[in-house]
């Protein structure tokens, strides 16, 4: 896939109808000769639209029709350059939290362990200090009350919604960049990975934050197929342990996933993925309703299909 497919692609398959903004920047991007000349320069991994657009926004670039984000990138571009090279696409979506739901709280009144590959700054490690409200049911609160964080995630099929919340006494993850929420810079690059125009999400990345503030989770530098073990069996004995991630596995190579598919299958561990279509090899599923839908599997079988920031949950009826 050429650069310019990589930023049409973006484009017309995941900001449409998120960021007009970003749909913008990307497909004047994908013609400009110019500017994927300068990205090209950069390592593929390195040439992703979220990282590339990230960095300027960390540098300061504001919403605005393409040719002054051009002119922007192009006068920028040595710094925009190291930002990339130094940093990586982290986005820490709280709000997959609502599509991850139906599988954390599986165990109703017994405490559970939960461990996040890919974990980010952690914000998904907390589903039980966030509130949820599913198409237009009640919403479900935390026992101590309403958080600031309500996620709304609208369903369609039968997922099996939960009464209460899980009882997390465990939270740990694994990075290999593990961001700190107590670091205003690390605060900023959060913010800066989340789309234009999306004020609801940054608030929502505002409010998740300072929960996590309060009671920060483990997070140790590694890589997953090296650390899982280790955080698998240091949680609490005797207690379901559930290992879960989000839009992490596409960033490894195919012998690394198959790694991780032998890695977490042998360990005493509930996991679940919720990963975009080819991440993993699950078998014939049915093809997801809309373009862009992550896969959201237990323990390796396909159970749903999800928005890629927990707004939507299609439920695969067997």
């Amino acid at each position: 896939m050429t650069t310019a497919d990589r930023y049409r692609g973006f484009a017309e398959t995941e900001v449409h109808g998120y960021s007009p903004c970003y749909e913008r920047w990307c497909l004047g991007i994908a013609g400009d000769t110019e500017l994927l000349a300068l990205i090209d320069t950069l390592p593929s991994p390195k040439r992703q639209p979220n990282l590339i657009l990230g960095a300027a926004r960390y540098l300061g670039a504001a919403v605005s029709e393409f040719a002054e984000f051009k002119d922007f990138l192009i006068r920028n571009w040595p710094e925009i350059r190291d930002v990339a090279m130094t940093h990586r696409t982290q986005t820490n979506e709280a709000g997959r939290a609502a599509t991850l739901l139906p599988l954390l709280a599986q165990y109703p009144g017994h405490p559970v362990a939960l461990i996040e590959f890919g974990a980010s700054a952690g914000l998904c490690l907390y589903p039980d200090r966030y509130s949820y409200r599913y198409n237009d049911g009640p919403i479900l609160d935390p026992k101590d009350g309403r958080s600031e964080v309500v996620l709304p995630c609208a369903t369609t099929g039968t997922p099996p919604l939960p009464d209460e919340l899980p009882w997390v006494v465990h939270r740990a993850g694994v990075d290999l960049n593990p961001l700190d929420v107590r670091n205003p810079e690390d605060m900023r690059w959060l913010e800066s990975l989340v789309w234009p125009e999306q004020r609801d999400r940054l608030s929502r990345l505002r409010n998740a934050a300072a929960i996590a503030r309060h009671d920060p989770p483990t997070l140790i530098t590694g890589d997953l197929n090296t650390a899982l073990t280790d955080l698998v069996h240091a949680a609490p004995r005797d207690i379901p342990v559930i290992v879960f991630g989000s839009a992490v596995l596409g960033y490894l190579t195919r012998e690394d996933r198959n790694t991780f598919r032998d890695t977490i299958t042998a360990l005493p561990c509930h996991w679940i993925t919720n990963e975009a279509a080819g991440a993993l090899n699950y078998g014939p599923v049915p093809a997801p309703p809309r373009p862009g839908q992550f896969v959201l599997a237990s323990d390796g079988t396909p159970v749903a299909y999800t928005g890629p920031h927990g707004q939507t949950l299609d439920w695969i009826e067997r």
